[in-house]
């Protein structure tokens, strides 16, 4: 079974995430995609986070309706902070073939993550770009680990020293952010069609993002 994993804060969940992981689903044949809202975010330490289930709320209303979309809440009840390398384990331990969803502007900063040398011995990457952009990802530590396989127009593969891919895939660009929702909601402009219609009602009835 091909699994997709999609972590992040989803503070609140928008969707540009639900759009791209549907077409992510389509292009790889997914069979599932888990949506992993994190716990305490190593990279977001010191920054205003909503409450965990908050969010766990939010994500599971937007996927509702869905039945390739899955919820996990792994990070949000761990301990500490959310590593990936502990997420990609704990998955790997159900399925055999998982794919990771990431952008390419977090991708820039995976030399940053905890043991992220070995992230690329557990899953394959899915490295989310924008149409037109520069496909130079910065790989600073990686090129002896990869050999570079272009595969097809919108879509370049380099495969990993482990047997795992690391893909550089269009994906459909949204101009939709969650900082941008927050910020119309503390300014109270209106986040329809931004967010799902259940998500919004939860922001609106238990007054998210208001201050």
């Amino acid at each position: 079974m091909a699994i997709g994993l999609f972590g992040g804060t989803f503070d609140p969940i928008h969707v540009g995430h639900l759009r791209v992981a549907e077409e992510i689903r389509q292009d790889f044949s997914l069979e599932r995609i888990y949506f992993i809202p994190s716990g305490v975010p190593p990279h977001k330490r010191g920054r205003a986070i909503t409450d965990a289930d908050e969010r766990l709320r939010m994500v599971k209303a937007a996927l509702k309706g869905n039945k390739f979309f899955r919820i996990s809440q792994v990070e949000a009840i761990r301990q500490g902070p959310s590593y990936t390398i502990d997420t990609l384990q704990h998955f790997g331990k159900r399925f055999r073939e998982l794919y990771f969803l990431i952008g390419i502007d977090a991708f820039s900063e995976i030399k940053t993550w905890h043991l992220y040398k070995e992230l690329f011995h557990h899953a394959h990457f899915i490295v989310m770009t924008r149409p037109m952009a520069t496909r130079k990802a910065p790989l600073a530590e990686l090129p002896r680990y990869l050999k570079k396989d272009v595969k097809k127009v919108g879509e370049t593969v380099f495969e990993h020293a482990s047997g795992k891919n690391i893909y550089f895939h269009d994906i459909t660009q949204m101009d939709i952010s969650s900082t941008k929702i927050k910020e119309l909601l503390k300014r109270r402009r209106s986040i329809r069609y931004l967010v799902p219609a259940s998500v919004e009602r939860i922001i609106i009835e238990r007054g998210l993002y208001r201050t």
